[in-house]
């Protein structure tokens, strides 16, 4: 059986209380706004797509097996995972629901987990489609592995070239020991405000399918449409669509807000472990990259970047607490942090921060640590490392 620390997830433990009364960090995951956001965009479907929650990367560091459970309880139709390890973690924690192993898989190790666990792979290569059936024989596999065909219309990712798609799905249809559940593709550039590329791979999809036909066969199943794809195009819907980001509460681009209201789960704290003042001209943290221009009184803050907090947000990242948006100082550590608490004068050791999340009116979100870093929401989320525990607010 494979363990937490195996799979790379972290538990997500139910607490009912504002902070994680024993840690100097952790994660808060809001079930109540991920149940929202779930319903919020399957109420945006038309009734008959199926919506897929995608909770690969240990659903972006929210937690898989809790985000899994809630998702599918509150609409979700579908799991979707990157890795075969990732698909037995949610099998093992009792989840029935159909799973799609959206990475390459091609080795008989994992063949013979993905027959094992009821698992659903990605096909992108008539090479790949052979090994399937072949290792599939080979186990004396009693019943066919549903099989998703992937085609490339554009991403220039795993999938096989649209133009060849009729030949490819005529194969895998031959084929013993395997059934095609789907044909879907990705999209490259959906959260682009500039929507051409966005429909060139739209097109190509069509033509696919459309040759695909001409042969007589009917796909049972098409997709296509990722998060940004979903709200930008309801033509994108087709029978599922492929939703990560937005299940998490963030929006893949700013033209995109308009017409859903979703909330951020994820929330990062930590907590004050020291408070002290220094003089004028005194150096704060490692090369000081921050000097104190007069007296000041700063508190030390135990989370740094072996937690995910970037240090290029060093002397750039602001932070709330009370509401206050306050001012990180100097680099940022491997363990800890410093502020400037000069405006909270009564400050206490223990007292709450919130890194990402919301106090009082004020927010910071992790749009907002992607802006300064020139990066993507998907990529802070995923950031936080696993010795943050992960608190399931209720």
């Amino acid at each position: 059986m494979l363990s937490h620390e195996q799979t790379g997830s972290v538990p997500v433990q139910q607490c009912d209380t504002y902070a994680w009364f024993s840690q100097r960090a952790w994660v808060e995951i809001d079930l109540a706004a991920l149940s929202h956001n779930v319903q919020q965009l399957r109420r945006f479907l038309s009734r008959h797509t199926q919506l897929m929650a995608v909770v690969k990367a240990d659903a972006y560091g929210h937690g898989a097996v809790t985000v899994a459970q809630t998702a599918l309880q509150s609409g979700a139709d579908w799991l979707g995972v990157a890795t075969v390890p990732e698909g037995i973690q949610l099998r093992e924690a009792g989840i029935k629901a159909p799973i799609l192993v959206l990475g390459a898989t091609h080795t008989p190790e994992q063949i013979h987990a993905i027959a094992q666990w009821q698992l659903q792979p990605t096909l992108c290569s008539p090479k790949q489609a052979l090994v399937f059936s072949d290792t599939l024989e080979a186990i004396n596999s009693n019943s066919p592995v549903l099989v998703h065909v992937k085609l490339d219309t554009g991403m220039s990712r795993l999938g096989t070239d649209w133009q060849q798609a009729a030949e490819f799905v005529q194969l895998v249809q031959r084929l013993p020991h395997l059934e095609i559940a789907s044909i879907y593709s990705h999209l490259a550039t959906a959260d682009s405000p500039d929507p051409s590329v966005m429909q060139l791979q739209h097109r190509r999809f069509e033509e696919a399918i459309a040759q695909i036909k001409a042969l007589g066969i009917k796909p049972p199943c098409l997709h296509l449409a990722n998060s940004a794809g979903t709200l930008a195009d309801k033509a994108l819907h087709y029978d599922m669509v492929r939703v990560g980001l937005a299940i998490y509460g963030l929006y893949p681009a700013e033209h995109l807000r308009s017409g859903i209201d979703l909330k951020p789960v994820l929330q990062v704290r930590a907590r004050v472990t020291q408070v002290k003042t220094i003089a004028a001209g005194t150096g704060v943290s490692y090369s000081y990259q921050f000097v104190a221009p007069r007296e000041m009184r700063i508190a030390v803050v135990g989370i740094g970047y072996a937690d995910g907090v970037p240090r290029n947000l060093s002397n750039k990242m602001q932070v709330l607490i009370r509401g206050q948006r306050i001012s990180q100082l100097g680099a940022i550590t491997m363990d800890q942090l410093m502020l400037d608490v000069s405006s909270i004068p009564d400050i206490q050791e223990g007292e709450v921060v919130t890194l990402l999340g919301k106090q009082g009116k004020q927010q910071i979100s992790a749009d907002d640590w992607a802006n300064q870093l020139n990066t993507i929401s998907w990529e802070i989320l995923c950031g936080f490392k696993h010795r943050l525990p992960r608190v399931a607010v209720i």
